[in-house]
């Protein structure tokens, strides 16, 4: 599925230039918030891996603005490390806190996502969902128009304030395509899948390309390895910057583009 108009076709051919031989699977989609126009590429979904956690995140602000309270001291510590740290414990205590699945699925359908469904019992990293859900999430959070979203400001404020502090070591994806010296946010996902052994990773955030500000969400999977997928992800979002930008996608490399 390509959506947009010229831009779907140009996001279409950028990404055909740099997706691997291999047959890995890979949807991109980009919204400039501006604009408001979207642009995506393969509709198909995937399981989400560790991006569901800005999900997991939502619900749980959701659920104490609902309250009228504010998050606890416990919440946010499990937060901040769920977002920051990308920590399976603090997401597997905060998915109970939610209701799991059915807790996950309803905050989701409050916030206009219609294309994930939360995983069974205790497997979180087994939801499923779709590059253009991902950017409706991402515009609860991050969107101009703040009537619109279900969340209140603080609680957006909070959220993007932890995807802007994720470590070192987890800023890869998005926003390696982010304008120098602009701020960015992201939350990254990989997983290897036990049949296979082969890879998800994904890549979900905000960032400044060419001036403008930009959502964008690549999903992967079937990589041969983490750093393969990273890299792969890394040029399916500069395929997207050359959407917004008038600048080349980076260019194919030999097998599947990694180390």
């Amino acid at each position: 599925m390509v959506t947009g108009t010229g831009r779907g076709a140009r996001l279409a051919a950028a990404v055909a230039a740099v997706r691997p031989a291999s047959g890995a699977g890979l949807s991109v989609a980009a919204v400039d918030l501006a604009s408001g126009e979207t642009v995506s590429y393969g509709g198909r979904a995937f399981v989400t891996a560790s991006v569901v956690k800005v999900d997991i995140l939502a619900a749980l602000l959701l659920g104490a603005q609902d309250a009228g309270r504010e998050p606890t001291a416990q919440e946010r510590s499990y937060a901040a490390a769920m977002i920051e740290r990308s920590d399976n414990d603090a997401a597997s205590a905060l998915w109970d806190r939610i209701g799991r699945a059915a807790g996950l699925n309803a905050a989701n359908a409050r916030l206009g996502l219609t294309e994930t469904t939360g995983g069974d019992g205790t497997l979180w990293g087994l939801t499923r969902t779709t590059a253009v859900d991902r950017l409706r999430l991402l515009r609860q959070v991050f969107g101009e128009d703040a009537e619109r979203s279900e969340l209140g400001e603080d609680a957006r404020a909070y959220a993007r304030g932890l995807m802007r502090r994720v470590v070192p070591d987890q800023a890869w994806g998005v926003p390696a395509v982010a304008d120098p010296g602009t701020a960015w946010a992201v939350k990254n996902g990989w997983l290897p899948r036990d049949a296979t052994g082969l890879w998800v990773v994904h890549s979900v955030g905000c960032v400044t390309v060419g001036g403008r500000v930009c959502l964008m969400a690549v999903l992967s999977d079937g990589n041969a390895s983490r750093a393969r997928g990273v890299a792969m992800v890394e040029r399916a979002a500069a395929a997207a910057r050359s959407v917004w930008q008038e600048c080349p996608a980076v260019g194919r490399a030999d097998g599947d583009g990694g180390p």
